[in-house]
């Protein structure tokens, strides 16, 4: 079954999760380090239900967080992409792309190369007029790479709906016209 499109970027593949990306998604969410700021490390049966939650996003919503596939060697590292969960009525404060990749994968501009398909893909696919990013104030590489994205600091201290309410956050954010505009290479 096919939920959604598969993105290509000179070293990443971009596609929905499936079923055989859930090892990889249970192991990113048990690092410690990896998901400090995106809301702790989860046991497997919770992870379960996260990756789960993405995927019926797809369905539901017509968009979701890709699971982030390594060309070279097929391996899963990670996700990112669109992502409002409820959408317009769940109290997200706005359309957003956020990316996680597992400790392995980190380093090596991953991030930047799939947050920016994804960026294009909600901006010309979604019709989205502007995106979020949804940062803590300590997580500084998140932070650097909204700013190289282009997105400059839009809000600061604002509280997510609850079950993310636990720390506020502050919102990095761009037009569809900055993204455009922006200088490339």
């Amino acid at each position: 079954m096919n939920l959604g499109p598969t993105l290509v970027t000179p070293r990443l593949i971009l596609r929905p999760p499936t079923q055989e990306d859930f090892d990889g998604f249970a192991s990113m969410a048990q690092e410690e380090d990896t998901m400090r700021f995106i809301g702790g490390a989860l046991r497997r049966d919770a992870a379960w239900r996260g990756m789960a939650t993405m995927a019926g996003a797809w369905s539901l919503l017509g968009y979701s967080m890709f699971s982030v596939i390594e060309k070279e060697t097929g391996e899963w590292i990670g996700r990112l992409g669109p992502w409002r969960p409820g959408g317009k009525e769940g109290g997200w404060p706005g359309d957003e792309v956020g990316w996680a990749l597992k400790r392995a994968a980190m380093g090596k501009g991953y991030a930047a190369e799939g947050a920016a398909a994804a960026l294009d893909w909600a901006f010309d696919h979604l019709g989205w007029d502007h995106v979020i990013h949804c940062i803590e104030k300590a997580n500084a590489p998140s932070i650097a790479l909204a700013l190289r994205l282009g997105s400059k600091r839009e809000r600061e201290n604002v509280a997510l709906p609850a079950p993310y309410d636990a720390v506020n956050v502050d919102i990095y954010g761009q037009s569809r016209a900055q993204w455009r505009g922006r200088p490339r290479g």
